[in-house]
């Protein structure tokens, strides 16, 4: 819809941006899905304050597996997948408590990023 080359990412470079494309005519955004770019999330609670935000899945995962030891990579991002494989979300939710449980004391770092993007 826009882009903008901006010398950093912050809070003012998107609600800027955002703004601009809500004084091109943009009235409402339901869901807006964004890597972990800084400030995004707060300028577009000003600026949109009904939309609902997502982290991407796939930059999500890419910042797990970056963080763990290669040896658990494929298995933790396997058990991670389950989460969003699960027919509603009380199923998924206790899918992800559980994930939290099991890996917590290897990386708590990890589960302290993932709680913190949590919705």
């Amino acid at each position: 819809i826009d882009y903008c080359i901006a010398p950093n990412e912050n809070i003012e470079v998107w609600t800027e941006l955002l703004q601009s494309m809500k004084s091109r005519g943009l009235e409402q955004v339901e869901l807006f899905l964004s890597d972990g770019v800084v400030g995004m999330k707060t300028a577009l609670a000003k600026t949109y304050p009904q939309a609902h935000f997502q982290r991407c899945l796939v930059h999500v995962m890419r910042n797990i597996c970056a963080k763990v030891r290669v040896d658990d990579c494929e298995t933790i991002m396997n058990e991670f997948k389950q989460i969003h494989q699960q027919p509603n979300e009380e199923a998924a939710i206790k899918v992800l408590h559980a994930f939290y449980d099991k890996w917590n004391r290897a990386y708590n770092h990890v589960i302290r990023n993932l709680k913190e993007i949590e919705p």
